[in-house]
């Protein structure tokens, strides 16, 4: 089956009346999945943006990768839930697009994106735009069929050296093939930005163990800032992740995360840590 709008694609429905750049929608997750990560969420209200860009400059072009100023994730959804997609288009133009978002469960907010910014790249580079248009009036019509995402593909996110509590480094595997690509995108394929944020985002939490904290208390994720997406990653690549404690107090630690292919920088995040959040 063509994995292309299923393998990678979290939008199922956009409401219809959108106005003033305000665009609404909801995404499903599936049952079966073992889990659906923040990261992924995110994603979710990234596609959205990027359905109100594209239909802004007639599917001309399409936002790829960018800069977040700041991520809050307060929750992690659960399969069987619904994520309650919105977005605002800032500004939009044939150069760039600049929004934020948020997604919830229930009413309630799960995931902030706050003053993002996408460069517009052609479309047709990556996708077919009457395909695209067609997807479009689908999601805002009857809306697309449930359950057809599977997950993503294990990759292996290998440990390399580290100073205990002070720096940690990895080394990622990006797949050379794996359904996701078709998707993300049939005409090039590239590695999603926020799969390697999720990828550094666990090497985080690990290195985040070795701090000691308040009380013995466990840290916990309070937000991600300045986060740039800086280059496309193709299939098949090689990525040095690295962590890094910048600094502490009584109950908040910061940390930068960056992530590197052959000795280039493609991604760079600051994470603050705290007691009593989620981790």
């Amino acid at each position: 089956m063509d994995d292309h709008f299923r393998a990678f694609s979290f939008v199922d429905r956009i409401q219809p009346g959108a106005s003033g750049g305000h665009i609404r929608g909801s995404y499903h997750i599936p049952e079966g999945l073992t889990e659906f990560s923040s990261s992924l969420v995110a994603e979710a209200v990234g596609q959205l943006a990027a359905w109100a860009a594209m239909v802004a400059v007639d599917f001309r072009a399409r936002p790829v990768a960018g800069i977040a100023s700041r991520v809050q994730m307060s929750a992690a959804p659960h399969p069987g839930q619904t994520l309650e997609l919105a977005a605002h288009l800032e500004s939009v133009d044939d150069e760039a697009v600049g929004y934020c978002g948020s997604a919830s469960v229930d009413g309630k907010e799960i995931l902030r994106l706050e003053h993002c910014v996408g460069p517009m790249m052609p479309v047709a580079d990556f996708d077919d735009p009457q395909l695209l248009r067609a997807r479009h009036a689908l999601l805002c019509g009857a809306g697309a069929t449930a359950g057809a995402f599977k997950g993503v593909p294990t990759m292996a996110l290998t440990r390399t050296a580290g100073e205990n509590g002070q720096m940690a480094r990895a080394i990622l595997q990006v797949p050379a093939f794996a359904p996701l690509f078709a998707d993300h995108f049939p005409r090039k394929p590239v590695f999603p930005g926020s799969l390697l944020m999720c990828h550094q985002l666990q090497l985080a939490a690990a290195f985040a163990k070795e701090i000691p904290s308040p009380n013995g208390s466990a840290w916990g994720l309070h937000e991600i800032a300045d986060m740039k997406l800086r280059s496309f990653i193709p299939p098949g690549s090689q990525i040095e992740l690295e962590v890094k404690l910048l600094g502490r107090t009584e109950r908040t630690a910061e940390l930068a995360l960056e992530g590197r292919r052959e000795g280039r920088l493609v991604g760079a995040a600051r994470v603050l840590l705290g007691t009593g959040a989620r981790s």
